[in-house]
């Protein structure tokens, strides 16, 4: 039976979720109400990277990371200059292939051999997602032509599209009992928790060309508050959370531009 402490501390921690995601939800809200000098950019285009992720799963699964591609659209309106700081909104739509990769060694650290292939075990799942994130994005640098610095923070949302699972041995194969790491549920469990939201940030540098664009370098890491799998007491894992590590380019041309030059 659940106790009652454990489900008031289960809700507070999703309280304290929500308002750290409402508090990085207004950072890029909060931009307008500086008073500075006042921008009107908006800029349209395309961005494509590479994610190393994996997840926190608890109990702990031994893993290395799962490398997958992310592509999509992104936005970036710019608002104002306050000081030295160009002070934006960026925002993006991703399809994103994301998952685990797991580490099957024995107690010596030696890859697991599968008694009935002869190779090595390995196990792969990919799962794919539509992600919004949303920045707060300060920059330090040229705005007509040349070099900014940036950095930027806020929340993001992803919503689940499907998974594919890459392994090279049967499950009735599996000797447990040979592996460092025995947890193995999560291998035939499907995502339960189609909604993943977090919290990312992240820092690069930006070129602009006039009439040609502005072309972002970023790295970014992504923290889920969210778990794909339940997580109350009944529940095999209290933990399943995605942390991703991000390295992006983006490619972006004028829309509209009233701004006054530095």
């Amino acid at each position: 039976m659940v106790s009652r402490k454990y489900i008031l501390t289960k809700k507070t921690f999703k309280v304290k979720h929500f308002i750290l995601l409402f508090i990085l939800f207004s950072l890029p809200l909060s931009s307008f109400s500086q008073i500075g000098s006042h921008r009107s950019e908006l800029s349209l285009g395309l961005n494509t990277g590479y994610v190393f992720s994996n997840v926190g799963f608890t109990p702990k699964v031994s893993q290395s990371f799962h490398g997958g591609i992310t592509i999509g659209v992104s936005a970036k309106y710019v608002c104002e200059k306050y000081f030295n700081t160009i002070c934006s909104i960026l925002g993006e739509v991703n399809y994103s292939s994301i998952g685990w990769k797991e580490d099957i060694l024995n107690n010596m650290d030696m890859p697991v051999i599968n008694s009935k292939t002869g190779l090595p075990e390995k196990y792969q799942r990919t799962i794919n997602y539509i992600q919004v994130p949303l920045f707060a994005h300060l920059a330090w640098g040229k705005e007509q032509k040349g070099f900014q610095f940036f950095v930027q923070a806020g929340p993001q949302f992803g919503i689940y599209l499907n998974e594919s699972t890459e392994s090279n041995f049967s499950f009735e194969d599996i000797d447990v009992d040979t592996r460092s790491n025995t947890i193995i549920a999560q291998d035939t469990m499907s995502v339960e928790r189609k909604f993943d939201y977090g919290i990312a940030a992240g820092a690069g540098v930006e070129y602009s060309f006039p009439k040609i664009g502005h072309f972002m370098l970023e790295a970014r890491y992504y923290y889920g508050l969210s778990n794909i799998y339940h997580d109350s007491k009944k529940d095999f894992f209290g933990r399943s959370n995605f942390g991703n590590i991000i390295i992006k380019l983006t490619y972006l041309i004028d829309i509209f531009n009233r701004k006054t030059k530095i």
